[in-house]
């Protein structure tokens, strides 16, 4: 018999334990995956070169706070500034509360799909979105949810803004890595419901290159320094922080669940090694007796640990990155969560840590073992 058919032959020995623990390995190693792709969602953003880019110009104090329209026309003569855009969240009812958590901004519209290029928009539905003041522009998923379609009129019911918008779909976007779940409208067409108040959210812009992003960032919120309403300019991946900020300590409370889930893995994969090993005390011993050396035998009790824990963890893994694929996560958290990308990396270091935890587990039953000498060995019961 082989090696590798030896070790084979004693993971099968008790098949009933063996499912068992490879499926609490990856059970483990499906909730490990999931909150590892939340975690990284939340507190890392996905990032494009385009989106690196990309700057968001807020009030200093806070989101809440607003800016004068007019500071628009300084941050363009900034250099290095290549396009930008006024984005006011408007945060209107649809129909009724529990449907409306999408959210709504008023921007340019001729410079919009400059900025967010990677949204793609059929050059008709551009031209359309862009020539008609009470047009939208709609992501697809938002299309799909409330079965959309172009030309279709809807009614944003103001709530933070004492305005209501009547608005027509006149486009949609799609776009790979981007949220398709936003609906975009003219600020013109805002401002007038709003009586020319002449306030906007925040500023998008979008820079020439990477290189000057600091002198830009500097030299904004200087030029707003000392005034009533000062700036805070920052990247988009800043930016999109801040709201994981508000949420309190993120990191910490998920990555405390990681930790459980992987205590709960050692745990399942060292009970398992523990038993399997104390019932083959009498054949350790006998592999002792005809010439096996402590070496090989730890090897051999290793590798099947290992091998154990491999199992669980690509099972779990694969599977999760598999139920993720191909289940519409965004009708199912009914429009909370747009995406779950569970991305190779991540996998990557489920396996990583299913692997070093079968191997960990298994260190102190089979040093216990190796200790046991060959008589004490074979006075044990199979």
């Amino acid at each position: 018999m082989t090696i590798p058919g030896f070790i084979l032959r004693n993971a099968f020995r008790n098949k009933r334990r063996l499912i068992l623990t490879i499926l609490s390995v990856a059970l483990s190693l499906f909730l490990f995956t999931t909150l590892r792709t939340a975690l990284d969602l939340m507190t890392d953003p996905p990032t494009t070169d385009t989106a690196a880019l990309r700057l968001a110009v807020r009030h200093k104090v806070s989101l809440a706070n607003v800016l004068p329209e007019k500071y628009q026309y300084r941050i363009e003569r900034v250099p290095g500034v290549a396009v930008c855009s006024k984005f006011t969240w408007f945060g209107g009812i649809y129909q009724d509360i529990s449907k409306s958590n999408f959210a709504q901004f008023g921007v340019d519209a001729d410079r919009i799909l400059k900025i967010f290029s990677e949204m793609a928009v059929p050059p008709e539905q551009e031209r359309a979105f862009i020539q008609e003041r009470t047009a939208c522009l709609v992501g697809y998923k938002l299309m799909e949810r409330f079965g959309w379609k172009l030309g279709d009129r809807i009614t944003l019911q103001g709530t933070a803004w004492g305005c209501d918008l009547d608005l027509t779909i006149r486009a949609a976007y799609r776009g790979q890595g981007i949220d398709e779940t936003l609906v975009f409208f003219h600020h013109e067409y805002f401002n007038e419901a709003m009586n020319n108040l002449g306030l906007v959210g925040t500023f998008w812009l979008k820079t020439e290159n990477a290189e000057v992003i600091p002198s830009v960032i500097a030299e904004i919120d200087k030029a707003f320094a000392n005034s009533d309403a000062e700036t805070k300019t920052e990247t988009e991946r800043a930016f999109q922080l801040e709201f994981v900020s508000m949420m309190g300590n993120v990191r910490l409370f998920l990555g405390s669940i990681l930790v459980a889930i992987v205590f709960a893995m050692l745990l399942v994969t060292a009970s398992t090694m523990s038993m399997a090993i104390r019932e083959r005390s009498r054949e350790i011993s006998i592999l002792k007796a005809i010439g096996f050396d402590s070496r090989q035998i730890f090897g051999l009790i290793l590798a099947e640990a290992f091998g154990l824990a491999m199992a669980g963890g690509a099972l779990g893994c694969f599977g999760a990155k598999f139920f993720f694929s191909h289940l519409d996560i965004y009708k199912m958290s009914q429009g909370f969560i747009p995406m779950f990308p569970i991305s190779t990396e991540t996998i990557a270091l489920g396996l990583l840590v299913a692997g070093l935890l079968g191997v960990v587990s298994s260190l102190v039953p089979a040093y216990s073992t190796l200790k046991t000498t060959v008589v004490a060995g074979l006075k044990e019961l199979d």
